[in-house]
Order: structure tokens, then C-alpha cells, then sequence
């Protein structure tokens, strides 16, 4: 192709249809990673809640320990005590993990829903890019014949005339 006074801004403007098109595919690759980095969030949140239990039964058993030696020998039973804040954290634990395995399980339909939905968009916005850019270079094609056209008549037009 020639050129001529329109070459810089159709240069311009197809370099901008390109970089909208790379835009639209790292916006679609970023939220692509956004769900997988939630799914991991949820998924470590899981040993987070099992830490945390280790913790609290710890930290109860501790106390209960301490309250043990500080009173006299047989005068109450602590084991009691220390089975019901066992159930009752254990139970906490399991629901806390049944919850979070719930949420990573809709989370992980609903990537790979959104990897579909993904795949399609990005055929779509590809396409329809392409009939742009196609368009765009046919009218491209016309305005450098124009310009010639023009160019032609005015050399032939006798100025000095």
C-alpha cells in the first residue's frame, strides 16, 4: 500500500482495534485466574479451620489443665470437660469445612461454566475483530485509491494556466 496523507491514521487506528482485541483477552485471562486463585483462597481456608480447632483444644485443654492443678486432687474431673469442648470444636470444625468444601465446589462449577462461556466470547470477540479489521483495511484500500485518484488530477490540473 502507498503512501499518502491517511496512511498515519489508519496505522493509528488498527493498531487500536488490535491492542482492544489483546485488552479483551487479558480481561477475559484475568478473571479466568481470579476464580482459581478464589477456589485456592477457599481450599487453604479448610487448613486454616483445622489449625484454628488444634488451637482452641489446645488452648481449652491447657486451661482446664491449669484449673485441674489448682484445685484439690479428686475433687473434680476434668475429662468431662475436656470431651465436651472436644465434641463441640470437632463438630464446629466439620461444619466450618463442610461449608468452605461447599463454596469450592460452586466455586469450581462455576469456572469451568465461566471457562465455556470464556472460550465462546473470545471466538466471538476474535471474529468480530477480524471483520473489523478486514472492513477497516477495505476502507484503507478505498481512501489510498481516492488519495491517488487526487493526486493524479492534481498533476494533470496546469496551475500556472
Amino acid at each position: 500500500m502507498t503512501q499518502n496523507p491517511f496512511t498515519a491514521v489508519f496505522d493509528a487506528q488498527r493498531t487500536a482495534i488490535e491492542q482492544s482485541q489483546t485488552l479483551t483477552h487479558d480481561a477475559l485471562e484475568a478473571q479466568k485466574t481470579s476464580f482459581s486463585a478464589f477456589v485456592d483462597a477457599i481450599d487453604s481456608s479448610s487448613d486454616v479451620v483445622e489449625s484454628n480447632a488444634d488451637l482452641t483444644k489446645g488452648a481449652v485443654h491447657a486451661y482446664l489443665d491449669a484449673l485441674e492443678a489448682s484445685l484439690p486432687e479428686e475433687s473434680t474431673d476434668m475429662d468431662a470437660f475436656r470431651e465436651i469442648v472436644d465434641e463441640s470444636v470437632d463438630s464446629a470444625t466439620e461444619a466450618q469445612t463442610e461449608s468452605l468444601q461447599s463454596v469450592a465446589d460452586a466455586l469450581e462449577e462455576s469456572e469451568a461454566a465461566y471457562d465455556e462461556f470464556a472460550a465462546s466470547y473470545s471466538n466471538v470477540v476474535d471474529s468480530s475483530f477480524d471483520a473489523a479489521l478486514e472492513a477497516h483495511e477495505q476502507v484503507e484500500q478505498n481512501a489510498s485509491v481516492v488519495a491517488e485518484n487526487v493526486e493524479d488530477a492534481a498533476d494533470e490540473f496546469d496551475v500556472s494556466a
